[in-house]
């Protein structure tokens, strides 16, 4: 599963006595994305190297001041792609007032070819049931994950409760990962916003429950309001 990755290490940040610096953000976000793919082919073969010897924490740095420098409140990721063998993930975590940056950094956004794809949102993944991630000391497949669904049809949105046998081994801090993680890798982050309501971890298994693919078919049937197509990768 995928590592995201602020924008900005965890050792940038100041002593908490003091201020916390200001992040200007570029006024000309079709500008700064053509910046910023400059500087990523220019770093590209660092890139790749650092890939191909398993140590993307080589360039990790370089990357965190390049999407910063688009936009500071930016993640991204790198991950092996579904179409291509690597892809570039930036998202704003559909907060409203960064989708202008990402748009403008998709629209400026070279043509994938087999090395690497290009997202401007947590994409789907293709079979969630084949995940598992750890969270803490605990494995969680997401095949096990179970959840139930409300649809509203005329609001066009779908209110969830997720379980998972295991949770109760979770810290308190990892059960929000363990709430939204399922439902961003079986719909995307985008469709999972648009489509999903209220979403409620729960300690017991419920009614009516549904798996992970289940509810992509359940979410599919209202359509999606972005890409016509929800449950496969963009």
């Amino acid at each position: 599963m995928r590592l995201f990755r602020r924008s900005r290490k965890s050792e940038d940040v100041p002593d908490p006595r003091t201020a916390w610096p200001e992040q200007p953000v570029p006024e000309d976000a079709a500008a700064a994305a053509v910046k910023f793919w400059e500087a990523w082919f220019a770093l590209l073969p660092e890139v790749s190297a650092a890939l191909g010897d398993r140590e993307p924490h080589r360039v990790e740095h370089d990357l965190c001041t390049l999407v910063e420098a688009l936009h500071p409140r930016l993640h991204f990721s790198l991950d092996r792609g579904h179409r291509a063998i690597y892809s570039l993930v930036l998202t704003g975590q559909e907060d409203p007032e960064i989708r202008p940056y990402t748009d403008a950094w998709k629209a400026a956004a070279p043509e994938e070819d087999a090395i690497w794809e290009y997202h401007d949102s947590v994409p789907p993944v293709p079979d969630p049931s084949e995940v598992t991630v750890n969270l803490g000391e605990t494995s969680i497949a997401l095949a096990d994950v179970r959840v139930t669904a409300k649809v509203d049809e005329a609001a066009g949105r779908v209110d969830v409760t997720v379980f998972h046998p295991l949770i109760g081994e979770l810290r308190p801090e990892t059960r929000t990962t363990m709430t939204f993680l399922p439902l961003d890798a079986t719909l995307g982050e985008r469709v999972a916003a648009e489509r999903l309501g209220k979403v409620e971890l729960v300690t017991e298994p419920q009614d009516g429950r549904l798996t992970l693919l289940e509810l992509r078919e359940v979410v599919g049937r209202l359509g999606s309001p972005t890409s016509g197509n929800v449950g496969t990768p963009d």
